[in-house]
């Protein structure tokens, strides 16, 4: 069975408390730890919390003879700055997410 462990002492399953400690410099490591943050369960609820006020926003015109829906940009909810911090559950899946920014948060169990 391969190592899945981030931190001593936290294994598949449970839940974590992820801190950035240094905000990233580069777009990929930026947009790792935004996915990793939109995993926290109030952050996602936002997220679906817009969603369905976007849809029932949507503005229908007529383009080449036929309905279009002129959708909203989605909000930014998360951002990658020192001192956010976000709990989610371990899953073996984030372990590599995890490992490639560890320079930039700091992983404890809750």
């Amino acid at each position: 069975m391969p190592d899945t462990t981030i931190v001593k002492g936290v294994s598949i399953g449970d839940t974590i408390e992820c801190t950035v400690t240094k905000t990233p410099t580069h777009t990929a490591e930026i947009k790792t730890i935004q996915r990793l943050m939109r995993r926290d369960p109030a952050n996602s609820k936002a997220l679906r919390g817009g969603q369905m006020a976007r849809e029932r926003r949507k503005y229908v015109r007529i383009r080449a003879g036929r309905p279009w829906q002129v959708r909203e940009r989605c909000g930014k909810i998360v951002r990658a700055e020192a001192g956010h911090t976000w709990t989610m559950k371990f899953i073996p899946q984030l372990k590599d997410d995890l490992k490639a920014v560890q320079a930039f948060i700091e992983v404890k169990k809750v």
